[in-house]
């Protein structure tokens, strides 16, 4: 019996950076993190923009294969003819360095500790640290 995917009808989807082109293919699905929750799309998916959040983007390839990239935000784009991703930044699992995430997660945890002493943007130090866990849990699963 063939996989659900084998048979799913495909679309085009870009995942894009200021710097770069993390991921440009057919696949047959994508979940993404919308501010609201993650939302999925496939083929035929009626138009929509929505805010992205950080948190993680899972793609379905046509062969089946589940790709992983971690995001800290964007915008969502779907159209007829593609999805596409505008991503503040945006990694592949395979690309993320687990011990340089750690290191970062640990900066953010302090900067955090020292919330009490009036020097430390609070909101900026939250949100490094959720990228930096985001990245870690993608790079570990």
């Amino acid at each position: 019996m063939a996989e659900a995917w084998a048979v799913a009808k495909a679309f085009r989807v870009d995942i894009l950076t200021r710097e770069r082109c993390v991921l440009s293919d057919d696949i047959v699905s994508l979940v993404a993190p919308g501010t609201s929750g993650y939302l999925g799309v496939r083929a035929g998916h009626a138009p929509l923009i929505t805010e992205l959040k950080v948190g993680r983007i899972s793609l379905r390839t046509l062969s089946g294969q589940e790709v992983r990239i971690a995001i800290s935000g964007g915008l969502l784009e779907v159209r007829a003819e593609a999805t596409t991703v505008l991503a503040e930044s945006a990694e592949r699992a395979e690309e993320i360095d687990a011990e340089r995430a750690r290191r970062a997660m640990e900066r953010a945890r302090g900067r955090l500790a020292g919330e009490m002493s009036g020097d430390t943007d609070v909101e900026r130090a939250r949100l490094a640290l959720m990228r930096a866990m985001n990245r870690l849990e993608i790079s570990e699963h």
